[in-house]
């Protein structure tokens, strides 16, 4: 049977977002969950960022583990390959000191969760990262630390989860955000996948969409 799989982020939604991504088959959130409310209450998957500040932020705190959302999830992917950011680490390091600690991994401490709460984990596989890097840099000559994690999940889903036959929709995502992520080519890049099918999406990107009232 074909399967409605809905991604996600954590921008705004038109009135009508929430009960459509309700009624698909997957959910697919991010990282704290603020899509939760405006974007449905349905969530399957957590994608995490699983190193730097955000991810410690979140593995370490009681609140994130005992969220609602969280606590409904049956599965934990973490976005970011280890090894991949291992290498990139002394490069940032001299370039970036602020980001001193964007590489620290905690993907270990995520699997332990997950394994704590009977999730299935998934650490998406490198190669999605490096797949990502070639096609952006043939959007872009602008210079960029790492692809989004929403990226990543997008590219991971219609990849590897979803079959020929799923629909896989986009709901939250204006492409806005840490001067760290190549938007400008990810939203080239998503409309190039929505364009050959891959994906669908609730409303344009770039457009803000009216909250709901309450």
């Amino acid at each position: 049977m074909s399967r409605s799989i809905a991604i996600v982020g954590n921008g705004s939604f038109a009135p009508s977002d929430a009960k459509a991504i309700d009624e698909c088959d997957v959910v697919i959130r991010f990282n704290n969950c603020r899509s939760v409310g405006g974007g449905g209450l349905r969530t399957d998957v957590i994608a995490v960022c699983n190193t730097g500040r955000p991810a410690k932020a979140m593995i370490r705190q009681r609140s994130w583990r005992e969220h609602p959302a969280i606590l409904q999830a049956s599965a934990l992917w973490c976005v970011r390959d280890g090894a991949r950011f291992a290498e990139l680490e002394p490069l940032l390091t001299s370039q970036c000191p602020v980001l001193d600690d964007f590489c620290e991994d905690f993907t270990a401490e995520f699997a332990s969760f997950a394994a704590e709460t009977e999730k299935a984990f998934t650490a998406i596989p490198r190669l999605y990262h490096d797949r990502l890097d070639r096609e952006l840099q043939a959007l872009t000559s602008e210079s960029y630390i790492v692809p989004s994690s929403g990226l990543m999940a997008i590219t991971y889903v219609i990849g590897e989860v979803a079959a020929a036959e799923d629909m896989v929709m986009l709901a939250g995502f204006s492409h806005q955000g840490w001067n760290g992520h190549p938007f400008d080519a990810e939203r080239e890049l998503i409309e190039s996948y929505v364009s050959r099918g891959k994906l669908r999406k609730l409303q344009p990107f770039g457009k803000r969409a009216r909250q709901p009232n309450g």
